[in-house]
């Protein structure tokens, strides 16, 4: 007798066999994240500083911590996130273009990161006309051994 498609044989559930060969597309998203800094090229933001908001999209492969439901086997955005803020409120850097590559290369300290997106939002840039937000987005993934 055949099985209708989704559904484990008899007798076994779907939580009792890992996927074999399936493709992972599994992402851990971390958005909105503020901190104060003091970058940019003028000496006003360097000394009064402002909010950045910064976005990453890691690219993880989540299926042995869902097996396991162990925190141990995924990463950890709480974590992760005291990094990426002690990367924002750290020494200061003219570009967002460089505190996003910071922030990209320790998500990817992490070996279970294949590839990360960082967007930096500088919404209180110093731009004498109505806008709502400037952002970088980087994306940067592992490189092969």
């Amino acid at each position: 007798m055949s099985t209708r498609c989704g559904s484990p044989p008899a007798g076994e559930r779907h939580h009792d066999r890992p996927l074999a060969s399936a493709i992972v597309s599994d992402r851990i998203t971390l958005r909105g994240l503020t901190v104060r800094g003091h970058h940019g090229v003028f000496d006003s933001e360097r000394i009064d500083g402002q909010e950045f908001v910064i976005d990453v999209v890691l690219d993880v492969d989540t299926s042995t911590a869902a097996h396991s439901d162990e925190l141990a086997d995924t990463v950890d955005y709480g974590a992760l996130a005291s990094t990426i803020a002690d990367i924002v409120s750290g020494p200061p850097v003219n570009l967002l273009e460089t505190l996003a590559d910071r922030i990209a290369l320790a998500c990817l300290d992490d070996a279970r990161v294949a590839s990360v997106e960082v967007s930096v939002h500088k919404p209180h840039a110093p731009i004498a006309l109505t806008f709502e937000d400037v952002v970088v987005t980087i994306v940067r993934s592992r490189t092969a051994p």
